[in-house]
């Protein structure tokens, strides 16, 4: 979209729908960073270069299209594939940087100057906006004269695309689609990728950012819940619209000792907020889940995503979002059975809540119930720490995944030589060999054909494949070398399984997607995740299969049913030169794209 974006009436007045060069581009306060500030490259003399990689995760079944979207899957924009972001040492502790200046962007010293129109580069409207005022107690306003309201996203037939020509625009080629045509037809699969400061405005068009998640075009919201890893609460309190900044909002989060206190004293200045602490009773453990839930005065809505809650995260890097339809309020009543959909998804979703066994997400699991779900198609696959025994073990992580494909994999030709392909963007460690985890008892749940079938794995092994970013990637992306701050892959992990680098085409994790222990007896999980899977048998797909695009990233001229893969397919293995990112060793013999060099303390 053009910075005139699309605009509508609501009870709250007008309201923009953003676009990524409308974002707010200034500093995140106490935003995660990179390990290190990108420097001249005549402040470091030429040494030595050593390299390795990193990523986190999406599994996918390729000819199938079985996808896995989860908190993992953030990705660097660049010229040829996404990769990800989750900004932690490797201690698991937040990495906190302050930009070197105002915009957040590296030191601009030796970097080439560009036309703006090869850029695509817009300045941020949130920067002229005036400073939020901190509210000093709730006020109850009177509802205003009921005006006539315009659809919400959802309230449509879910099976539909959104009506073209709300809002509509064109570009001055007169190319360009109309904004909520593009988010209609993305709508069938309810998957979206975030906008992109610095591309095109019509790669754009078919993305959301949290701005227009949090508008009131997607609902009016009475309270909200933000599950994330890393938090910048002035960041986010800007990215709701200024009538729903003081409404109830509950941030959970991982957080311990300093960075809890931090975050508290952030938390301070909103009487709004509450925080609820999730416990993490195992070493390494993070809560790494990224989810909304969003109480409307019309229904309810969930969205689970893979962006933390600060700037650098909605700023030039590819995000995955899956957003639900809007959930309308069962009747007075209803049975606590009601409003179940045919993936499980309202139970899963109460179950992985009450997981965290705190009296903060009781209203929440209350919503949730009184809300009709049964519209949705994906599965939710979650992962919640402990070591899981018995029925319990198959309700979360990689045997989640496991039980829901023995049961919904259809009969479709060939399909024992499709390859499995996973997308992340952090790795940790897996093991001396591939057969230590990766390609036993994880490859084994990635290739479960159904309950009358055997294991792909149990046929002729089928091919894995791992997109993850290679150094020049990382070099030549927008961000340059900080965009690979966020891709914690460390030098002493490297070091440990130089085996995976074969696998690389781009969280691989045991402590997200857990490891069998005892004999297989049980499950040890140490973390918090959370994604959703799609299978084309809960979208009414005979075939057994999703389309998908190949060799360029989706757009709203696809076809419908095309399934949006934010990485080239069919993905290519690293060159004899291609190197895998680590973010703790430095890169000093090649500039990146603002002419600095990466040179870690």
């Amino acid at each position: 979209m053009s910075r005139d974006a699309s605009r509508t009436e609501s009870q709250h007045g007008k309201w923009t729908v953003s676009s990524s060069d409308e974002e707010d581009t200034g500093p995140a306060g106490g935003a995660p960073g990179p390990p290190a500030q990108p420097i001249r490259r005549d402040e470091v003399s030429d040494s030595d270069e050593t390299v390795i990689d990193e990523g986190e995760f999406e599994a996918a079944h390729c000819g199938r299209a079985t996808a896995v979207t989860g908190s993992d899957e953030r990705a660097l924009h660049s010229s040829q594939f996404p990769a990800g972001s989750s900004t932690r040492d490797p201690a698991g502790n937040p990495v906190k940087t302050e930009p070197s200046d105002p915009a957040g962007r590296p030191s601009p010293t030796a970097k080439r100057t560009r036309p703006s129109s090869e850029l695509g580069w817009g300045v941020s409207s949130s920067d002229e906006e005036p400073e939020a005022k901190v509210p000093v107690q709730q006020v109850k306003e009177e509802s205003p004269s009921p005006v006539p309201k315009k659809p919400r996203l959802g309230e449509l037939e879910y099976h539909r695309p959104l009506a073209a020509g709300r809002g509509a625009e064109v570009g001055a080629d007169g190319g360009m689609p109309d904004k909520w045509d593009g988010l209609g037809k993305a709508q069938h699969f309810s998957f979206y990728l975030t906008k992109v400061s610095g591309i095109s405005a019509k790669n754009n068009a078919c993305g959301l950012h949290i701005k227009d998640i949090l508008s009131p075009l997607f609902g009016t919201i009475i309270a909200s819940a933000q599950f994330n890893y890393c938090i910048d609460i002035p960041w986010l309190m800007k990215q709701y619209p200024e009538e729903f900044r003081t409404k109830p909002l509950l941030i959970v989060h991982g957080e311990q000792r300093l960075a809890k206190a931090q975050l508290h004293e952030e938390a301070h200045p909103y009487p709004n907020v509450r925080l609820c602490q999730a416990k993490l009773e195992i070493a390494y453990g993070t809560h790494h889940t990224k989810m909304m839930l969003l109480l409307y005065e019309e229904g309810f809505r969930v969205v689970i995503h893979t962006a933390n809650l600060i700037h650098d995260d909605w700023h030039q890097k590819t995000q995955g979002i899956w957003v639900s339809p809007l959930y309308p309020r069962l009747p007075e009543g209803s049975p606590e059975t009601a409003g179940e959909s045919a993936t499980g998804f309202k139970r899963d979703l109460i179950e992985y809540l009450a997981s965290y066994r705190s009296s903060g997400l009781t209203e929440w699991i209350d919503h949730i119930k009184q809300h009709d779900l049964s519209l949705t198609r994906v599965y939710l696959i979650g992962s919640t720490p402990g070591r899981h025994q018995g029925n319990e073990k198959q309700k979360w992580g990689h045997l989640k995944l496991r039980k829901v494909l023995s049961g919904c994999v259809s009969s479709v030709a060939s399909r024992e030589s499709w390859p499995l392909i996973g997308q992340f963007s952090s790795i940790g460690s897996l093991g001396a060999d591939e057969t230590k985890w990766l390609c036993s008892e994880f490859k084994e749940s990635l290739a479960t054909l159904g309950a009358d079938q055997r294991h792909l794995s149990s046929l002729k092994p089928p091919p894995l494949h791992l997109v993850y970013p290679t150094v020049e990637n990382v070099r030549t992306s927008l961000e340059g070398y900080p965009g690979g701050g966020s891709l914690p892959y460390a030098i002493d992990t490297a070091q440990k399984q130089p085996w995976l680098t074969s696998f690389l085409s781009a969280n691989l994790s045991k402590a997200a997607w857990g490891m069998l222990e005892k004999n297989g007896i049980q499950l040890m999980i140490r973390s918090y995740e959370l994604g959703v899977l799609y299978l084309p048998e809960a979208f009414g797909i005979g075939t057994g299969r999703f389309l998908v695009q190949r060799g360029q990233l989706p757009d709203c001229k696809a076809p419908e049913m095309s399934f949006p893969v934010p990485y080239d397919l069919p993905p290519q293995y690293y060159g004899n030169k291609d190197r895998p990112w680590i973010w703790n060793i430095p890169y000093l013999h090649a500039p990146d794209t603002y002419g600095n060099v990466w040179a870690p303390s």
